[in-house]
């Protein structure tokens, strides 16, 4: 019969627990799960044999980063070769453990027969379940503060932070150009209807909001029109039969006169909504290159806006990467969602994707296909972006083929190409430039580190041209002396003399 054993790894520390009468009760599988609960029943189960804590924290993450890779750490190593009894045959012992990978490491590395299956996952349950009360001068505060402790720092380590990358600067662009569109329009509106007073057919001829407020900038009063005001229009429109419709509207118009105060006011404001449209240019600029930055494959997919839409109504691009494809679907349609559940009638085929180009694209009766397929790619490209160290638009811009693919095969019939063949060369792509991106990378901290070897110090004129004085000032003083003290004795020598 061969002893068993029970491996528990703990954010506190290792812990080995012997397993009483293990033939027996891996015969009663149900038993077991109905005993694990009731800590009375279950210590009869097992008995600690030993505990081991970690020193530190450093130390547990060590480990913990050890175990999730299937690596035999030496901390663990030491601890069963220390209370493990030594034996010469494989398999008069068996151990126990919760993963598979370090059970096959153990086997290799210490000759142990482990198991992972069986009635040994229900042990590791009960262990779990009463861990504090198992083990002496262990509270449940303590064994939870742990816990929490190594997962904030596993999370840390496995998910690094970058600066670069932070989606809140996205989620506040966004509702800029959100408001800014909203305004744009209303006080284009406004000038329409003020100017309007004065020159009624200048609407239709420049139906645009932001040429619009130019023009009237430009014009003014109708009347009069130089040289330098049609060159002005002519930059403008960039037509030349837009500026004679304008002229001549200006000839024949049944607008009223305008005293020169208004107009100076008109002007004015339409001098602020053109600068505001010149803003949003330069802020759709800004969210273009922010977007890139944090999240390119998403961007590469459904465009920058639909994007930015996207992680803002999620709150972060974390949260954006946790919803499965069917949330991501219909987000933003959250309303229409429970009004239909409400109702019991047709749920929404889609939400803020809606604005994509691709559903656009789509037929009718086959948009709801399509915005399927879109967010389950959607989901795909977020993940990447989220947990993806290096940036890269490379696997988005072969998601955008596959979409592309999939609106021809439902249109068409044209069979696309088998997702496992993209993933693969799109997954070769994505590393041969990560790879290409850590050797620049490294070029350019060998740079920066010969650059500031290379530099001189900064030591003023003065305090150079200083030193050789003091040099030269040094040996002076020491002559004088010596001529004191020789003198001095000269004196004691005429003295002694006399």
């Amino acid at each position: 019969m061969a002893d068993t054993y029970v491996l528990f790894e703990h954010a506190s520390g290792y812990a080995l627990f012997h397993v009483n009468g293990f033939e027996e009760i891996s015969m009663n599988l149900p038993q077991v799960e109905q005993n694990v609960t009731d800590r009375s029943k279950f210590t009869g189960l097992v008995r600690l044999v030993a505990f081991a804590p970690f020193k530190d924290g450093v130390r547990a993450l060590e480990n913990a980063n050890a175990i999730s890779e299937g690596i035999l750490h030496d901390d663990l190593q030491l601890f069963l070769e220390a209370n493990l009894p030594k034996t010469d045959k494989k398999g008069s012992i068996v151990l126990g453990v919760a993963d598979a990978k370090i059970g096959g490491t153990l086997s290799e590395a210490m000759l142990i027969s482990c198991q992972h299956s069986g009635i040994i996952p229900e042990i590791i349950r009960g262990i779990r379940l009463h861990f504090s009360k198992l083990i002496k001068g262990l509270t449940p505060e303590a064994s939870s503060k742990a816990q929490l402790g190594l997962g904030h720092s596993y999370s840390r380590a496995k998910v690094k932070f970058n600066v670069n990358r932070v989606d809140n600067m996205i989620i506040q662009s966004i509702a800029i150009l959100d408001q800014l569109d909203k305004d744009i329009n209303t006080f284009a509106m406004r000038i329409r209807e003020w100017y309007g007073y004065h020159f009624p057919e200048l609407v239709k001829i420049v139906p645009d909001s932001y040429s619009y407020s130019k023009i009237v900038n430009i014009i003014g009063e109708r009347k009069p029109f130089d040289e330098e005001k049609l060159a002005s229009i002519r930059e403008v429109v960039e037509d030349e039969e837009k500026v004679e419709h304008i002229v001549e509207a200006a000839r024949t118009s049944i607008g009223a006169e305008i005293p020169e105060v208004d107009l100076l006011n008109v002007q004015t404001f339409c001098t602020r909504v053109t600068n505001l449209a010149e803003y949003r240019l330069m802020l759709q600029q800004y969210l273009k290159s922010k977007m890139q930055q944090c999240a390119p494959n998403l961007a590469a997919l459904i465009g920058e806006q639909v994007g930015a839409r996207l992680i803002s109504h999620a709150g972060s691009l974390t949260n954006l990467a946790k919803f499965p494809a069917s949330t991501v679907q219909i987000l933003g349609a959250e309303k229409a969602l429970f009004r239909a559940l409400k109702t019991r009638g047709n749920t929404p085929k889609y939400g803020l994707i809606y604005h994509s180009s691709f559903i656009g694209k789509a037929k009718s009766k086959d948009k709801g296909r399509v915005s399927r397929y879109l967010a389950n790619k959607c989901s795909i490209a977020t993940r990447l972006d989220c947990f993806s160290e290096v940036p890269s638009s490379i696997v988005g811009e072969h998601l955008k083929k596959q979409v592309e693919d999939r609106l021809k095969f439902i249109e068409d019939g044209v069979a696309p190409r088998k997702n496992i063949d993209v993933m693969k060369e799109a997954v070769d792509e994505a590393e041969a430039a990560r790879q290409e991106y850590l050797a620049s990378q490294k070029s350019e901290k060998k740079k920066k580190r010969k650059k500031v070897k290379s530099e001189p110090l900064d030591v003023p004129m003065e305090e150079v041209k200083a030193e050789p004085e003091e040099e030269t000032a040094e040996p002076e003083r020491k002559k004088k002396k010596k001529k004191k003290r020789d003198a001095n004795a000269g004196e004691m020598a005429e003295g002694v003399t006399a």
